[in-house]
């Protein structure tokens, strides 16, 4: 069987940095491709490098069909997923493939008033958003099957579900977003290449495009120094401090002394207990990112 390559879908996921690839080949020359390449009819739809590479050395390997796609958006849905759960996506990446799913499910959530599905299909369309299939009743290829003309398309995630399924915050996203909209092209080559931070590149997007380009051609400290004139301008202006009585016009001393003491209290309290909060969520983030583990393509 002659497998396709689509260089749409090829260009779909980021490649590999050359270090990656060559690693890859060096694991493919001393192991052998352990993992089917995936299918759908002759397209390659997961797999791409470890084609190439076994085209490269006539490396044998094996193929596996994934029949319960209907269509190239229900590949790219897979492709996303799949790559969520590798521990080498990088937290942009994670964030890019996030809103492309967002993309691909408002696309196919039909607009309000249109007409509600026939009652035949009203199992299909769980509340919980599960596919209209049993996962426990796979076709002969291992595959779970769609029932006959049954199109499912699982409900768009808020913004907080899309961040926690791409393991990195809601604010992080949203900054992620941004740089989407809006950064110049050398901009958003700085972010994946790690030249410059999510959160500063977000704020440099705010610039003009020449200006983007010009702060990413001097360098790392130019970008830092872009990013912080941006946040200075974005900062509200300094609150006048009150003016301070002297000590000789406070009536009752030792009471004043005493409510100071109090806020001082309450104020150390409220820092402890975000200091345990921070201390939660880091571990709850390091436990998430080390939850899941993949291979490369």
């Amino acid at each position: 069987m002659d497998i396709r390559i689509d260089e749409g879908l090829r260009a779909y996921i980021d490649p590999l940095t050359e270090d990656e690839h060559e690693a890859l080949e060096r694991s493919l020359l001393a192991e052998g491709c352990r993992d089917a390449l995936v299918l759908w009819g002759d397209l390659l739809v997961d797999g791409h490098n470890r084609y190439a590479i076994c085209q490269k050395h006539g490396i044998e390997f094996q193929t596996r069909q994934n029949t319960t796609f209907k269509s190239i958006e229900d590949v790219h849905l897979w492709m996303i997923e799949n790559h969520l759960g590798r521990r080498s996506v990088s937290d942009f990446q994670r964030g890019v493939l996030a809103l492309r799913k967002k993309e691909i499910l408002l696309s196919r959530t039909p607009p309000e008033g249109s007409a509600p599905p026939d009652a035949g299909s009203a199992d299909a369309a769980s509340s919980d958003g599960s596919p209209p299939w049993d996962e426990d009743a796979a076709g002969a290829d291992g595959a779970p099957r769609l029932p006959p003309n049954i199109s499912w398309t699982p409900p768009v995630p808020s913004r907080q579900a899309l961040a926690r399924a791409a393991r990195i915050s809601s604010n992080t996203l949203g900054q992620i977003e941004k740089i989407q909209k809006d950064a110049a092209p050398e901009l958003v080559r700085a972010v994946k290449e790690g030249a410059i931070s999510i959160n500063a590149a977000a704020a440099v997007a705010s610039l003009p495009a020449e200006r983007q380009a010009a702060a990413v051609a001097g360098g790392k400290k130019e970008l830092q120094q872009a990013a912080r004139e941006v946040r200075l301008a974005k900062a509200p202006p300094p609150r006048e401090a009150p003016p301070e009585v002297p000590i000789e016009s406070i009536a009752d001393l030792p009471a004043e002394v005493a409510r100071l003491r109090g806020v001082l209290a309450r104020l150390t309290d409220e820092r402890d207990q975000l200091k345990k909060k921070v201390m939660h969520l880091t571990v709850a983030l390091a436990e998430a990112r080390n939850g899941s583990s993949g291979g490369d393509d």
